[in-house]
């Protein structure tokens, strides 16, 4: 793994972060803007390494609401690892919209799923919503500054 990669996802981990600590209240849930730059870096990064920096901003974001899942966390970080795994697959595979679906539903429906059986079926059935905006925000900022950021980046390549 080159310098360079590694240099490039701490960056995209950092924002990460700093989108963590966005959060917008909403019912058991609440919307933050972790993944955004995971879906970004999607572009510029190798799957796996979109994967880790979604993963590692979900338990940062995790971290500054004082992990109110517990142990939990490191599921829905394994998740998210996977979802942004897929998306970057998708996205070198030229499935534009199929990506953004794979996303929204992944992040907001799929990865719930083991909180049906884990904790219980009201919880799914009420995180479900407030999971879907979420992931439908992240991906609808992330898809308004990806024309930004590869624009830019053009400008230093």
């Amino acid at each position: 793994m080159k310098t360079q990669q590694i240099a490039l996802a701490a960056v995209f981990i950092s924002l990460s972060a700093i989108g963590g600590m966005v959060k917008i209240p909403l019912g058991i849930a609440s919307i933050a803007l972790d993944s955004m730059p995971a879906l970004v870096a999607a572009l510029f990064l190798a799957a796996p390494l979109a994967g880790f920096v979604a993963a590692a901003g979900h338990v940062l974001s995790a971290l500054f609401s004082g992990m109110p899942l517990g142990p939990f966390h490191l599921l829905i970080a394994l998740e998210m690892f996977a979802v942004v795994w897929l998306f970057a697959v998708l996205h070198r595979n030229g499935k534009t919209w199929l990506k953004w679906a794979a996303f929204i539903v992944g992040n907001g429906v799929v990865a719930a799923v083991p909180f049906y059986f884990l904790l219980s079926p009201a919880f799914f059935y009420a995180s479900v919503p407030g999971l879907l905006l979420a992931a439908s925000v992240n991906a609808a900022i992330a898809g308004l500054a990806i024309p930004f950021v590869t624009q830019a980046a053009r400008r230093f390549v």
